[in-house]
């Protein structure tokens, strides 16, 4: 991993080449959100990563020192502490096995992006422009689709046996022949990402599944999605594919939307099938973290996409984009989502020491 100097050196950062226009929900969004940890006054200062080719798949993340037995070991160690109750984590420095020797984390994502929102500059980021399939990352777009064609959320749609995967044979809490409100199957297919619901909704479109498509599609092209495209409303098909640096553009307009904010956070949600209670848990374990506050999340997994994670929540009192795309291991994305978190925060800390004269000069 190719990254600009040190972290103490992070006064100013190169604003995104597309440019993430900043959200104008950002200020509403926060009144409403928790107390997180004090702002820094600057944050640091992340290089500039060598591009890979496009529409090839990279290879692993930043070398380290210990296998992927052992990476796996302790990332899932780190997952069932961020899913904890914790006191305080704010102003904690990274572990030195966390970070290079410039102070940077060392993240197992093949391609990530790590973005102020409201100002567009990317403060971390590799292979950010290689383009690779996004699973049910996919899910945030055809949220977006849905809410924009204003169709009636309480609308009773039905899941037919048009939904059942039968690409990979996947499996689902959903039966055929369930009957739910548009609104119940959006919820279900942002927080459980389950691919019964997002295809219901395609299905559902007026025009149907293909015109669905193609509104993904326009819809990518009027945000400025250089590098992406969607082939159906799941994610399940490997031909929906993105980039980092697009996604960082995805996430900030899911953003604005109120209900995504709303479903892709939700922690659980009971709904009755066909007479019988189930309760739908966020394949995002975070999102019930008090050390968090979240405004969206998705996460996506086929074999040919890796683990992967977005979010935008806010990290210095400020509200970041995180994406993090093909992890290795199962629980590696959630893993690096806390090394970025704690990095941000040491970050902060070193430069106001550094700031009211009590650290090293840089």
């Amino acid at each position: 991993m190719k990254i600009r100097n040190s972290l103490l050196a992070l006064l100013s950062v190169f604003a995104l080449g597309s440019g993430v226009s900043v959200d104008a929900l950002a200020a509403a969004q926060h009144a409403s959100a928790k107390k997180v940890a004090a702002p820094a006054k600057s944050v640091a200062k992340v290089a500039k990563v060598e591009k890979s080719a496009k529409g090839r798949k990279m290879a692993a993340a930043a070398p380290v020192r210990t296998s992927a037995k052992s990476v796996a070991r302790r990332d899932h160690a780190h997952a069932r502490v961020a899913a904890a109750p914790v006191v305080q984590r704010a102003n904690f420095a990274p572990a030195a096995a966390e970070i290079d020797q410039e102070g940077n984390p060392l993240l197992h994502s093949a391609a990530f992006m790590i973005a102020d929102q409201a100002t567009g500059n990317v403060l971390l980021e590799k292979n950010s422009d290689a383009v690779l399939p996004i699973a049910s990352i996919t899910k945030l777009m055809t949220a977006m689709v849905v809410l924009d064609a204003r169709l009636n959320l309480g609308e009773i749609l039905t899941i037919g046996q048009e939904d059942v995967d039968t690409l990979r044979g996947s499996s689902s809490h959903v039966p055929v022949g369930t009957e739910l409100a548009r609104e119940d199957m959006l919820r279900l297919a942002l927080m459980s990402s389950e691919n019964r619901a997002a295809s219901s909704l395609a299905r559902h479109y007026p025009g149907g599944l293909p015109a669905f498509v193609a509104a993904m599609n326009r819809k990518a092209a009027s945000l400025g999605l250089r590098e992406t495209r969607f082939s159906d409303s799941t994610g399940l098909n490997s031909a929906n594919v993105s980039s980092a640096r697009d996604l960082v553009k995805m996430v900030s307009a899911a953003s604005r939307y109120p209900l995504i904010r709303e479903f892709s956070t939700t922690a659980n949600y009971v709904v009755s099938l066909n007479g019988r209670q189930r309760q739908f848990n966020n394949t995002n374990a975070l999102v019930s973290s008090p050390d968090w506050q979240i405004g969206v999340s998705k996460t996506g997994f086929i074999n040919e996409s890796g683990k992967c994670l977005v979010m935008q929540a806010w990290l210095l009192n400020k509200p970041m984009i995180i994406v993090l795309l093909d992890s290795f291991g199962r629980f590696t994305r959630v893993a690096d989502a806390q090394r970025v978190k704690r990095w941000l925060e040491s970050a902060a800390v070193q430069q106001k020491v550094a700031a009211n004269g009590r650290g090293p000069s840089t």
